[in-house]
C-alpha cells in the first residue's frame, strides 16, 4: 500500500465561529472580507472568503468570549502597510476596539459576536505560504 501524506487526507478547509446571530456576523464579515454568502439557514451562515470559509453557527444562549482570556482562536487579517483604514472600515461594519492593545504593529478588535481579530501589517512571503501548499 502506498503511503499517503498528511495533505492527502487531510486539508485545511474553514473556521466555524460559534454566535447568537449567524445572519449578522455573516454580514459583517462579508462586509469586511469580502467574498460571498454561500449560505444563510436557521442555524448557520457561511462566507467564502479567497482561501478559507467562514462558518458561522447559531449558539443557544450563546457567551462571547473575553478579551484577553477565553478566546480560544482568533483570526488574522494582513492590512499591507495601514492599520487604520482596515481598522476604521471594522469599526464602521460593527466591531469594537478590544483593551488591552499588545502591540501597535496590529489592532486587536471584536467582531459583532465578541470574537477578537487581529489586523495586522505583518504577514508571511506569498512565497513562503505558496510553499506551505506544494505551489
Amino acid at each position: 500500500m502506498p503511503e499517503s501524506s498528511p495533505s492527502d487526507q487531510l486539508r485545511f478547509v474553514g473556521v466555524s465561529l460559534d454566535c447568537a446571530d449567524s445572519d449578522e456576523l455573516a454580514a459583517f464579515y462579508v462586509g469586511l472580507l469580502g467574498g460571498r454568502l454561500l449560505w444563510s439557514e436557521e442555524r448557520s451562515a457561511a462566507v467564502q472568503v479567497p482561501g478559507l470559509l467562514l462558518v458561522l453557527q447559531r449558539v443557544p444562549d450563546y457567551q462571547p468570549p473575553v478579551w484577553p482570556g477565553t478566546s480560544i482562536v482568533h483570526l488574522d487579517l494582513s492590512a499591507g502597510e495601514k492599520l487604520a483604514e482596515p481598522e476604521q472600515r471594522a469599526l464602521s461594519l460593527g466591531a469594537t476596539r478590544a483593551e488591552p492593545q499588545p502591540d501597535p504593529r496590529w489592532r486587536v478588535l471584536l467582531d459583532p459576536a465578541g470574537h477578537p481579530f487581529c489586523i495586522t501589517t505583518l504577514a508571511p512571503p506569498p512565497e513562503l505560504l505558496e510553499s506551505a501548499y506544494g505551489r
